[in-house]
């Protein structure tokens, strides 16, 4: 199983690399054609040189989805170790897959109406298919968040373990670091759970009363 986990871990390493060679080489073709857009020693009408930016923004635009897409995959798969089916990593990992995915569109959708409000009108509808298939995400996304929530609610301690791990990788640890779990609020829970205590809380606290007895 350890070796099986390390296969994986290769894998995803070999996906991050690959996505953010993929999204530099991306950058340098879109300086490419930023500069042959802009080059004043080039001749070539002023059409045309605008469809070359709006090709570089579409090629940035991508650019950006792939960094972004890598260093998501960095960050949950490989960073953080806990379990994929707690509600909140979940919620996490396809809201920053679907923030991408969502802004992708809507600057495509921007690009081609800009490109064929003027050449090819005929395309527009085309254009705009991309801007509602953005907005239909959006909206799922929405509804998906809020589902979710909900089943956050029935699973505190998945909820704890997930925070705990992003105040360990995010240096934000307050409190006694060797604790386990994050303390959850009263708010989080559904209605009708009871609170457990921690046991490490239970057992400190037996461990501090002889000495603070002693004390006195």
């Amino acid at each position: 199983m350890h070796l099986i986990e390390r296969i994986f871990l290769l894998g995803y390493l070999m996906i991050v690399a690959l996505f953010f060679v993929c999204g530099i080489g991306l950058i340098v073709l879109a300086g490419i054609e930023t500069w042959q857009a802009l080059n004043p020693f080039h001749p070539a009408p002023a059409q045309d040189r605008f469809d070359v930016l709006l090709e570089c923004i579409g090629l940035l635009t991508i650019a950006v989805a792939s960094l972004e897409l890598g260093q998501t995959v960095l960050e949950e798969e490989i960073q953080r170790s806990a379990n994929i089916s707690a509600p909140t990593r979940v919620r996490r990992f396809l809201s920053r897959f679907l923030i991408v995915v969502v802004v992708a569109l809507s600057v495509e959708a921007l690009i081609g109406v800009f490109k064929f409000v003027n050449g090819s009108p005929q395309y527009l509808p085309h254009a705009a298919s991309v801007g509602l298939a953005a907005a239909a995400i959006l909206a799922t996304w929405g509804v998906f968040i809020r589902m979710n929530t909900e089943a956050e609610k029935l699973e505190p301690e998945a909820m704890r373990e997930v925070k705990a791990e992003d105040d360990k990788i995010d240096g934000d640890v307050q409190g006694d670091p060797s604790t386990k779990y994050a303390p959850v609020h009263s708010e989080e829970l559904p209605e009708g759970h009871k609170h457990e205590p921690d046991p490490q809380d239970s057992s400190r606290d037996r461990d501090d009363g002889p000495a603070d007895e002693h004390k006195k």
